[in-house]
């Protein structure tokens, strides 16, 4: 075993020895145990160098595309790799073979319950877009997770019991989604910088629980987010290695689905399925912060200037391309192509509206099953039913061996124009009405946040920021009204929504919606623009204490 120290190692948290979900005995001591941390600490040392250098990696192409003189392509250097059509990924893991519906939510434990008794394949625990990463939400998270998988998750609360309807064995398949490689948990520290939280998330739950899922026969699985080059799915598949080997299990043990969410991944896909090879189970269609992403990359350029947001769909020309490409691509390789997320949730107090949504929701699953998805996401468990009378039709617990003829251009990936798109106020007021709302929830540590009758998380906020620092940029034109979208504007109409959120709050005058405006306006004025809301707004939520834990009494 490699001997790992843990001196310049920083804990900025109390270590909660006391268990807080009863009966279960587990404890934030059980999971930051001193060969954890090792384990972790050893990871981030590793590889945080090449983490760093492929983050501004991403800055460089930023630059490159703000220049005007380069465009998104294909990469020349790893067309050998897309044109050998010899190598595919691995045999289908087990508990990973019917995928059809996927469930997807964060590790709050009543909400892991509910979805792990939910009518699905398999269930994503998202420490990711749908968690905000205050310590608790996180470590708590990792509680849960292990208790779940040793069947020991259920618990009381005055109003309610939850207990999970059978053996975890025999309940969907546990996929974990850590956090991206641009994020940071400024809990623990290491040789003086905050560590990776892609490894501390994946770290904890790879090393607490692999051997059980193992003996389960489920896992461990991983989605892995928010990647811009197949150079950073080579970090991952690195770090698998390194994993694996250090618990003495064996390589390709573990399986890894890739979100497709950027736009620069959308021309790396075969890529990325090959520098995960052996790890490999798939890509997925993530479409909100795909559009974000494609936005963000693009945001210079008059020409990829998007429409009001409920006019881009996965219709769009530049959306069909992309899920094309991704399912072609994943059943040439023999890994499954999955679709994207359904945000509604039950309408309870209007039967019409309602049924009009759920109809919205079948259509979207048909237009997948129809394309050649193996499986699709669900936000919440009562739209489970829905998607398994659709991809039922498949016949078979996949349609790998489907392969659609279509041929997907770098043109294509980039047609961003949407015929008949509108840009309007309406178009401003709900990209400030969504943003606001997601954000306000976020700093008061809710990352899922229920909107307009739609399950958000990060990405819809992120998309709401960036559509309008695009139309304040280039000053776009108003189709209801013929005014100039300007900073004035917008900033205008921001204080009205604040205004109108905060006294409609049920928290009075303790909500945040001024602090959120506060983060918001320079980005919606066109004055600067973040990477990423969540790493903005991070030290909003971070709470470390000035003395760090002994390190040595864990």
């Amino acid at each position: 075993m490699v001997k790992v120290s843990l001196d310049n190692v920083k804990l900025l948290v109390d270590v909660d020895k006391e268990p807080f979900f009863k009966p279960s005995s587990t404890t934030v001591g059980d999971i930051l145990t001193k060969d954890a941390l090792e384990f972790i600490v050893l990871l981030h040392r590793t590889f945080n160098n090449k983490r760093k250098q492929l983050l501004e990696n991403r800055q460089v192409v930023q630059k490159k595309l703000d220049s005007g003189s380069y465009h998104l392509d294909f990469l020349r250097e790893t067309a050998n790799i897309r044109n050998d059509p010899t190598w595919q990924g691995p045999i289908l893991a087990p508990g990973l073979i019917n995928r059809s519906t996927e469930i997807t939510g964060p590790p709050l434990r009543n909400m892991l319950i509910n979805a792990l008794n939910a009518p699905v394949k398999t269930y994503m625990t998202d420490f990711e877009d749908s968690a905000s990463p205050t310590w608790n939400n996180m470590v708590y998270g990792q509680v849960n997770l292990y208790d779940a998988i040793r069947n020991q998750i259920n618990f009381d609360t005055p109003r309610k019991s939850y207990k999970l309807n059978g053996n975890v064995a025999d309940l969907p398949t546990i996929i974990v989604r850590p956090r991206g490689w641009h994020m940071v948990e400024k809990h623990l520290y290491v040789d003086d910088e905050p560590i990776s939280a892609s490894i501390f998330d994946f770290g904890l739950y790879f090393y607490h629980n692999a051997k059980e899922l193992i003996r389960l026969g489920k896992g461990p699985y991983f989605y892995l987010p928010k990647m811009e080059h197949h150079l950073e799915a080579k970090l991952w598949n690195d770090i698998f290695c390194v994993a694996q080997d250090y618990i003495g299990i064996p390589r390709g043990t573990i399986r890894a689905t890739v979100l497709i969410e950027t736009l620069p991944a959308a021309f790396q896909m075969e890529e990325i399925v090959y520098q995960l090879r052996q790890h490999s189970s798939g890509l997925n269609c993530g479409r909100w912060d795909y559009i974000f992403s494609t936005i963000k990359r693009l945001r210079n350029d008059p020409n990829h200037i998007l429409p009001n947001r409920d006019q881009v769909t996965m219709t769009s020309p530049f959306m069909d391309a992309y899920v094309k490409r991704l399912i072609n691509t994943c059943h040439r390789r023999g890994v499954h192509a999955m679709g994207g997320m359904a945000a509604q949730i039950p309408i309870k107090d209007d039967p019409v509206a309602n049924e009009k949504a759920m109809t919205k929701v079948r259509n979207d699953k048909i237009r997948e099953l129809t394309n050649g998805h193996d499986g699709s996401w669900v936000a919440h468990p009562a739209l489970a039913p829905i998607c398994n009378e659709v991809f039922i039709n498949m016949g078979t617990p996949n349609q790998i061996y489907f392969i659609p003829e279509n041929v997907v251009t770098a043109a294509n990936l980039l047609e961003t124009k949407i015929p008949n798109g509108e840009i309007t106020t309406e178009g401003i007021v709900q990209n400030l009405d969504i943003g606001l709302q997601y954000m306000e929830a976020w700093l008061r540590g809710s990352g899922c946040v229920p909107i307009n009758n739609l399950m958000e998380d990060a990405a819809t906020a992120e998309v709401s920021r960036c559509q309008l620092y695009q139309w304040v940029k280039h000053g776009v034109t108003l189709k209801d009204t013929g005014e100039k979208v300007t900073p004035e504007l917008t900033e205008k109409i921001l204080k009205e929504q604040v205004e109108k959120l905060s006294k409609a709050s049920p928290l009075g005058d303790k909500n945040k919606f001024a602090l959120a405006a506060k983060y918001f306006l320079p980005e919606i004025r066109g004055e600067k623009f973040s990477e990423f809301l969540t790493t903005l707004l991070y030290d909003e939520i971070v709470t470390t204490k000035a003395t760090a834990t002994d390190l040595s009494k864990l």
